[in-house]
């Protein structure tokens, strides 16, 4: 039997804390509904909208780079070999974004919510940790940075300033 659409109204009506739930009473750890889950999870981890505007400028300026190479810890957005640098574009609500308006927690499910944010954040300390064990030199690009041209042309002169000294002279 064909599955019946919900309207708005139901959703909207269906995801609001239940009425016996007082601000004193503590929050439970609940795993999402399915419906949040699944909201959640068509969000795709590459090919955002800032990356794609990182990548632009990064080309623009003459930098070549890969794309999320699976042997480095983190699988880092973007990949420059030739400097030995790697770009993380991180979303301010799903890596916490200190002091940005988009780093909020949602209002339902509060708790899990918290908890999933601050292990995102750990694994990022973690894999920046990693990766300069490994040599590399990490930068991260905010999603509300990208929207600013100084930030990605600091980036840029960051990146170009580790080039010459790592590189080769050429034959």
């Amino acid at each position: 039997m064909p599955r019946k659409s919900r309207s708005s109204c139901e959703i909207a009506w269906n995801s609001a804390p239940s009425a016996g739930r007082h601000a004193t009473e503590p929050l439970q750890l609940r795993r999402p509904t399915p419906l949040r889950s699944r909201i959640m999870a068509s969000i795709g981890p590459r090919d955002t909208e800032p990356e794609l505007a990182v990548r632009r400028a990064l080309h623009a300026a003459g930098l070549r780079f890969r794309l999320r190479a699976v042997s480095l810890p983190g699988r880092p957005d973007i990949v420059l070999p030739r400097s030995r640098s790697v770009v993380f574009v991180h979303g301010c609500f799903w890596h916490r974004h200190i002091g940005c308006r988009r780093s909020t927690i949602p209002r339902t499910n509060r708790a899990w919510w918290a908890d999933k944010l601050r292990r995102n954040r750990a694994r990022d300390r973690r894999n920046q940790r990693a990766l300069h064990a490994l040599g590399w030199r990490v930068f991260v690009v905010w999603e509300c940075e990208v929207q600013r041209r100084a930030a990605l042309d600091t980036l840029i002169r960051r990146i170009r300033a580790v080039r010459p000294a790592l590189s080769r002279p050429r034959r």
